[in-house]
């Protein structure tokens, strides 16, 4: 990254991609390596360091969106309503992999415990550190050309990972990112005038 003009404009072209394909421009090594260097470098509360990733390719990509698919069936319970959940679905499915965003419940316990002061701070401050990890490596997905999009069937999931994939009991799951090939740009986005949603003193 060469300057700050270099980081903006992957600030931009990073957005919500649903249209994707498992024909990755890059190896999985290289998302691997990707995911790797961002939970290394993410900073995080007190340097809690509470992230915890899981990434899934293949067959475990695609299990995690059929388990997806039969718990959320179940619950709607209704074929021709559950149709355009289905369909959505399909789209994730389609993609080359998914990376799973937790946080590590024993280490905010951990954190309270050591800071009390601040112990009804530390969940939110948890969450504030996976949504960093999150928007990092979306970011450098984007710098790749690899498409994303970020999903949230947690917490009605959530017990069914844990157990296909051995998850930790205190790992908490908050988001699923789909990624791949990009089959179709994202559409026009509206802007809210920054001059409504900042305040400057001062200048």
């Amino acid at each position: 990254m060469s300057n700050l003009k270099d980081l903006q404009q992957l600030a931009e072209k990073r957005r919500s991609i649903y249209a994707l394909s498992d024909n990755l421009p890059v190896s999985k090594d290289e998302i691997v390596d990707l995911v790797e260097h961002a939970i290394l470098h993410t900073p995080s509360a007190f340097n809690s360091q509470s992230a915890r990733i899981v990434v899934l390719f293949g067959d475990d990509h695609k299990k995690l969106w059929d388990i997806t698919e039969e718990t959320l069936k179940a619950i709607v319970n209704d074929e021709e309503k559950f149709q355009g959940t289905k369909d959505k679905i399909a789209g994730f499915r389609a993609g080359a992999g998914t990376i799973m965003f937790f946080e590590d419940k024993g280490v905010v316990r951990n954190m309270q415990e050591a800071a009390p002061l601040y112990a009804d701070k530390f969940p939110i401050w948890a969450h504030q550190t996976s949504a960093m990890h999150q928007y990092v490596i979306w970011t450098a997905l984007a710098s790749l050309n690899v498409g994303a999009n970020l999903q949230h069937y947690n917490p009605v999931i959530d017990d069914k990972v844990a157990s296909t994939w051995n998850i930790d009991t205190d790992w908490e799951l908050n988001a699923q990112m789909v990624f791949g090939a990009i089959e179709q740009p994202a559409g026009d986005k509206e802007f809210q005038p920054a001059e409504e949603r900042m305040k400057v003193f001062g200048k």
